[in-house]
């Protein structure tokens, strides 16, 4: 059991050593680093103009759903490049497979563009 533990022991020293290091440079920034706040400094900074309104209003529901359809449009390509690897292998049926998955989310996109989704006001 101890000869087993021991193989262990480098990790140990790595992450001490680590940890050490993380340690050591944050504490150096702080004492050796100078800081002379001003107004500038310490302002918000929102686009590069001052902020108008509160941080937690409500947001318009196009920021959502342009989100919502960018994570399908990269899960979309995340899928494209599997297929498009094993397409030698997967034959006929993979390919329609995958034509069938396309035509749904190009239906999806051809939908939500006319209905004025991605129009911004």
């Amino acid at each position: 059991m101890a000869s087993f533990l021991l193989e262990y022991l480098p990790i140990l020293f790595f992450v001490f050593i680590a940890l050490a290091i993380a340690i050591g440079m944050t504490t150096l920034s702080f004492v050796i680093g100078s800081s002379k706040p001003d107004r500038e400094k310490l302002s918000a900074y929102e686009c590069g103009f001052e902020a108008f309104d509160d941080a937690r209003g409500r947001f318009d529901v196009r920021f959502y759903l342009v989100a919502i359809l960018f994570i399908i449009f990269d899960l979309e390509v995340a899928f494209l490049f599997p297929w498009a690897i094993s397409l030698g292998k997967i034959g006929i049926y993979g390919f329609w497979s995958m034509m069938f998955f396309l035509l749904i989310l190009t239906i999806g996109f051809v939908y939500e563009w006319k209905k004025g989704a991605l129009e911004w006001e």
